[in-house]
């Protein structure tokens, strides 16, 4: 991979984490803040805040596949 793709996938990873972490946040705040009152809300945001995660890991994986090509 070139540099530049490199740089592209390390960007996606910046992006992925920091989404995960927002969903990770409004989990948080469900369960603290609104529960048991909102427990209507919980199956979609956990599954939206699983996806953010798993969206997060795909491109982490292919970050550490493209870096140890090039080591």
């Amino acid at each position: 991979m070139t540099p530049e793709e490199i740089k592209a996938l390390e960007k996606e990873v910046k992006k992925n984490k920091r989404l995960a972490s927002e969903q990770a946040m409004e989990l948080h705040d469900l369960i603290e803040d609104k529960l048991p009152d909102a427990y209507g809300e919980l199956m979609g945001i956990a599954q939206a805040t699983f996806d953010a995660c798993k969206a997060w890991d795909e491109a982490n994986q292919k970050l550490l596949a493209a870096q140890s090509e090039t080591a």
